[in-house]
């Protein structure tokens, strides 16, 4: 889920004499206007496109459990629609976003951590139960560190 991971392909490819595309070497340019220019700004947000673009889904400092309901910042419609996702959150304590599969955070999950910044494109990540990440989150939240879900 990180940014920089498109470029180390795009290098891979290019040491071993193919070429990458331009969408390749220069992933999220989008997303990198999106950023808030002072810093951290507490805030998880989604969109329903690539690249920070397309219908935003909402934003939030909280929690939400369920995207598929009314209540929350991520509200009915908004469940199973992102396909990119920002974490700018406050640098501390609970700073990493565990993204899940289901409501009620349950079924597979996936992080992205504060330095990871955003995830442009979740079509290339998978949760822990292999489900492909892409127009398939049904809720989060914020936590201390990924390693602690895994144990």
């Amino acid at each position: 889920m990180r940014k920089t991971a498109a470029a180390f392909a795009a290098l891979g490819l290019a040491v071993l004499g193919v070429s990458a595309t331009a969408t390749t070497a220069h992933a999220g340019p989008i997303c990198n206007e999106k950023l808030p220019g002072f810093g951290s700004d507490g805030m998880v947000r989604a969109w329903q496109l690539k690249d920070c673009s397309g219908i935003y889904l909402g934003g939030t400092e909280s929690y939400d459990s369920d995207w598929g309901n009314d209540k929350g910042p991520f509200q009915g419609s908004d469940e199973n629609r992102a396909s990119s996702v920002m974490n700018t959150g406050y640098p501390g304590k609970y700073d990493v976003v565990s993204f899940y599969r289901l409501p009620g955070y349950k079924g597979g999950f996936v992080c992205l951590e504060p330095g990871e910044l955003y995830a442009d494109d979740l079509s290339d990540n998978r949760f822990t139960n292999d489900d492909i990440v892409d127009n398939r989150i049904s809720s989060h939240r914020w936590i201390i560190s990924c390693s602690n879900l895994l144990t």
